[in-house]
C-alpha cells in the first residue's frame, strides 16, 4: 500500500487543482485501483445511490472462516472533501491493509465532492451509507453474503482527513437515529480536517507545507463550505460552537494526529472540546509525521492499525 517515500516539493496534489471562472474546476489526474477479487484481500463495489453517482467499496480478508465474525469499519477517505474516492490507488490499498491488519471487514464509501456538491452534501451520502448497511442487516435472508462475516455490534465510523471530519458529522447525526440492530460503538478520526478563520500555530507556519500547504488549506474551505460561509461555519469549526452540547450522547472517539501535521492543533482543541462535552476520548497526538503519512509509510500505517486494533477488538 502506497510508496515508502514522503511527498515531495511539488506533490500536492490540493495545488494541481485548477479552477476556472465559472466556478467547476480539474482535478488532478491519480492512479486508480479497482476491486480486487484475489486473495490475501477480497475486495468488490456496490451501488449505493446510482443517481448521485456514490458507491461502496468492500474489503473481506480471504483467510476469514465460514462462521468468523469480524468487526465491521464504515471508512471515509479524505481529499479536503474535493478530490479522491475509495478506488484512489492509496485509499484502496490502505483499506486492504487495514482489514487484514484489524482484521475488519471494511466498507469505504463514496460521496458526492465539492464544489459541485458542496457541504452537507458528503455528510448525507455518509448518512445514506449508513442507512444502508442498516438495512442490510435487518434483511438477513437478502443481505449481501460479505456481511454476513460482519459482527454488527462492534460497528465502528473511521475516517482520514476530511474523512475524519465526515465520521464526525455522521455521528452527531447518528444520536437521533435508531440503528438497531446496528450497534454503533466508536469512531476513529485520523487526521481530521477542521479549520476556522483565526489561524492556529500549525496553520500559519505552513506555508511550504509539501501535502497540505496553507494556500491549499484555504482553497478546499472555499471550494467545499456552503455558499456565503467562512471557515468558522460548524461544518468546518466545531469548536467555535463547543458548549452547545452538539457532542454531549456521542459513543467514544480516538482522534489521531502528529507533529508535522498543520491540523494538529486543531485536533488538539477538537479532542478537548469532546472531552468537556462528556464524550470519552481516546487521545494519539504526540507522534511524528506528516498529514497523510500513513498513506506513503507503511511503518506508519500499521501503527494506526494497531491503535485502531485496541480501540476495537477492546470495546
Amino acid at each position: 500500500m502506497g510508496s515508502s517515500e514522503s511527498p515531495s516539493n511539488n506533490s500536492s496534489l490540493f495545488l494541481q487543482i485548477v479552477e476556472h471562472p465559472n466556478g467547476t474546476i480539474t482535478r488532478p489526474f491519480v492512479p486508480q485501483s479497482p476491486p480486487n477479487p484475489n486473495p490475501p484481500v477480497l475486495s468488490k463495489d456496490l451501488p449505493l445511490n446510482p443517481s448521485h453517482g456514490t458507491y461502496l467499496r468492500l474489503y473481506l480478508p480471504a483467510d476469514v472462516s465460514q462462521s468468523q465474525k469480524l468487526p465491521v469499519v464504515l471508512f471515509f477517505h479524505g481529499g479536503g472533501f474535493v478530490l479522491f474516492s475509495p478506488s484512489a490507488a492509496f485509499y484502496h490499498g490502505f483499506c486492504e491493509a487495514m482489514a487484514t491488519s484489524l482484521p475488519a471487514l471494511v466498507i469505504s464509501a463514496s460521496y458526492r465532492l465539492a464544489p459541485e456538491i458542496h457541504l452537507p452534501g458528503a455528510y448525507e451520502d455518509a448518512i445514506e451509507a449508513l442507512s444502508w448497511v442498516q438495512s442490510q442487516v435487518m434483511e438477513p435472508a437478502s443481505i449481501d453474503p460479505w456481511l454476513k462475516h460482519g459482527d454488527f455490534s462492534k460497528f465502528f465510523l473511521m475516517g482520514s482527513s476530511s474523512g475524519g471530519n465526515i465520521a464526525y458529522h455522521t455521528a452527531l447525526r447518528a444520536k437521533s437515529l435508531d440503528l438497531t440492530p446496528v450497534q454503533l460503538s466508536g469512531v476513529i478520526l485520523n487526521q481530521p480536517y477542521f479549520g476556522g478563520v483565526e489561524r492556529t500555530e500549525s496553520e500559519a507556519s505552513s506555508e511550504k507545507d509539501l501535502m497540505l500547504p496553507l494556500q491549499a488549506n484555504d482553497t478546499l474551505w472555499r471550494l467545499a463550505l456552503p455558499i456565503g460561509s467562512n471557515k468558522d461555519h460548524a461544518f468546518a469549526n466545531p469548536v467555535k460552537t463547543a458548549g452547545l452540547g452538539g457532542a454531549v450522547g456521542m459513543v467514544k472517539c480516538m482522534v489521531v494526529g502528529c507533529k508535522g501535521d498543520p491540523l494538529l492543533d486543531r485536533q488538539k482543541l477538537f479532542a478537548e472540546m469532546l472531552e468537556k462535552e462528556g464524550v470519552e476520548v481516546v487521545k494519539r497526538l504526540n507522534g511524528t509525521g506528516f498529514h497523510a503519512i500513513e498513506l506513503f509509510v507503511p511503518d506508519k500505517a500499521e501503527a494506526l492499525f494497531k491503535e485502531a486494533r485496541a480501540f476495537v477488538y477492546g470495546a
